[in-house]
């Protein structure tokens, strides 16, 4: 997959049509600081949050709309402000500047919440 790899040889594609998601699961409920996203060709993507045990009933976050960088990595971050608790963290690029787009890395910086 790529995503959690730190190389910049591998990454995530999408296949061609729109949209395409993905799910990142912790294995604990996270307070979320900071998401940083590295894509390349993504035109707009949304991000929603889940606190359920099980990746349903997501909660829209954040809708960014990403400017192309003519040939570059794209890099948006994404801030949460230490106080927005996720178990999971669904990515869905809405559309793309071609018919691939791809995520090289999705960084996210947060804290394990204790009971």
């Amino acid at each position: 997959m790529g995503i959690r790899e730190r190389s910049q040889d591998t990454f995530w594609v999408t296949t061609g049509l729109y949209p395409q998601e993905f799910v990142i699961t912790f294995q604990a409920l996270m307070n979320i600081n900071t998401v940083r996203i590295q894509s390349f060709n993504v035109r707009k993507i949304t991000v929603g949050r889940s606190v359920s045990n099980e990746p349903t009933e997501f909660e829209l976050l954040r809708e960014k709309d990403v400017e192309s960088t003519d040939g570059q990595l794209q890099e948006e971050e994404i801030h949460c402000g230490g106080n927005l608790t996720a178990q999971h963290l669904k990515f869905t690029i809405q559309s793309g500047y071609d018919h691939f787009a791809t995520i090289h890395q999705v960084h996210v910086d947060g804290n394990a919440v204790h009971s």
